[in-house]
């Protein structure tokens, strides 16, 4: 009886019957629902900067986990009158320091992981490069190959319609991504301000020029991706012109990127698509390349260049700079020993391993992070925001001007972290968010 007493009230009120179920089930870890092997990847990049940094379990805790993340289900009527059901998320990671900001992708693989790690990486590369937004992602699982432009927009919208309540200007603005373009952010902005009864410009970015969006938008992150690896390469005393760069993927940051690297100087040497993948070490022709691209809409079949014998080959060619710009994992531990780069530039997100990363740090290859890598999209996706708000726009050259200035500030503020904590340049990326992100969390304090 005595026990009986000492207990509390909800001691003696047991489980309401669950004790099977849970015996059985087991009951979740907070946030268990997202810990998808790309979360985990994510986390472990986390914590080892949180380590350096000697972050509290408290603050650790309010970083780490996604704010929210919505499912929802997408009926569309397809052209052939049937009615498919597709799933669509939306992550908001951490609204702390202003709204959330990140693209919407189309793709097979899009899960409630993958939404969560990459929403973790949006609010640490806005904190990086200074933007006053927290991270965001979200997407659609679908085959986008397959679908029709009638079907894509449907689909669009519907996601849009869905997701309308957690969006918004003042609260999370989305963008474009995989295999999401101009066209599907004014198929989005039109849903939303249809929704509002009224036009609403900011509430995506990565628009129609005719819509509000800027100058630079599409090629922001391509540029983005040789402006940082010029500023390491160079730091390593040596200069673009003449070095040979392979470039994995050919979508709005890889053929950017081999542009903007030819333009500079640098002998693109390979290049890779879903396709397949092509090699020709007198440099290929990226006029010619895009003119291909443009007619075929894949690499299969390029004249100017020998195909390679499996899709990864060119991962493990010869060459000074390695631009992985197509999909995560694609640098893991089973080839990292065979990659010939000096220089690795991260164009996608997570496309390099934990396990991998250690290898190629092992052999003294250098990895520049995807949060300061890729950034340039985001960047000139907060001016197109800012324009917006202030119904006035920007040149090219001012944004282009805008961009190089903010991502040589980043450089510098990463590679002097680099030095003072002895750290690698990922490292040394998320000490320079997470400072930002800490003290902005601390300075809000919890509620309520």
């Amino acid at each position: 009886m005595a026990e009986e007493e000492a207990s509390s009230p909800v001691e003696r009120r047991g489980t309401g019957g669950w004790e099977k179920v849970l015996a059985t089930e087991g009951l979740p870890e907070p946030g268990a629902e997202w810990h998808s092997s790309l979360w985990r990847q994510a986390a472990e990049q986390f914590e080892r900067a949180a380590d350096v940094l000697e972050l509290p379990a408290s603050t650790r805790a309010r970083l780490l986990e996604p704010r929210r993340i919505l499912t929802v289900t997408l009926p569309v009527v397809m052209d052939s009158g049937e009615v498919r059901v597709f799933t669509g998320y939306r992550a908001q990671h951490s609204l702390a320091i202003g709204p959330g900001k990140g693209g919407v992708r189309f793709a097979p693989g899009v899960s409630m992981g993958e939404c969560a790690a990459l929403s973790l990486w949006m609010t640490l590369k806005c904190a990086l490069v200074d933007l006053p937004f927290g991270g965001a992602k979200g997407g659609v699982r679908c085959d986008p190959n397959r679908l029709s432009a009638g079907e894509r927009e449907r689909l669009m919208r519907r996601y849009a319609a869905e997701i309308h309540e957690i969006i918004g200007p003042d609260r999370d603005i989305p963008a474009p991504d995989m295999a999401t373009g101009e066209r599907e952010m004014g198929w989005f902005m039109d849903t939303y301000s249809q929704q509002v009864g009224h036009s609403v410009r900011a509430i995506v970015t990565g628009k129609p020029l005719s819509l509000g969006g800027t100058q630079g938008r599409a090629e922001a992150t391509g540029l983005g991706v040789v402006e940082v690896a010029e500023h390491a390469w160079r730091e390593g005393g040596s200069d673009l012109a003449g070095a040979r760069v392979v470039v994995q993927g050919l979508g709005k940051v890889g053929l950017v990127a081999a542009r903007e690297f030819a333009r500079r100087g640098a002998l693109v040497t390979a290049v890779g698509d879903v396709s397949g993948s092509a090699h020709n070490p007198a440099g290929i022709d990226i006029a010619a390349l895009e003119a291909w691209l443009s007619e075929h809409g894949f690499l299969r079949g390029f004249p100017g260049a020998e195909p390679l014998p499996e899709r990864d080959s060119l991962l493990t060619l010869p060459c000074e700079i390695l631009i992985p710009a197509a999909l995560e994992a694609q640098i893991t531990e089973a080839n990292a020993a065979d990659v010939r780069a000096e220089l690795l530039v991260e164009g996608a997100n997570g496309p390099t391993t934990p396990a991998g990363e250690r290898i190629l740090a092992e052999r003294g290859i250098r990895v520049v992070p995807d949060i300061l890598a890729n950034s340039g999209g985001v960047i000139v996706s907060y001016f197109e925001w800012v324009q917006d708000q202030q119904r006035y726009s920007w040149s090219a050259e001012q944004i282009r001007e805008r961009l190089c200035g903010q991502l040589a500030e980043a450089w510098a503020e990463i590679s002097a972290a680099s030095r003072e904590h002895g750290v690698d340049l990922r490292v040394a990326a998320q000490i320079c968010a997470l400072r930002r992100l800490a003290a902005a969390v601390e300075a809000r304090g919890v509620y309520p």
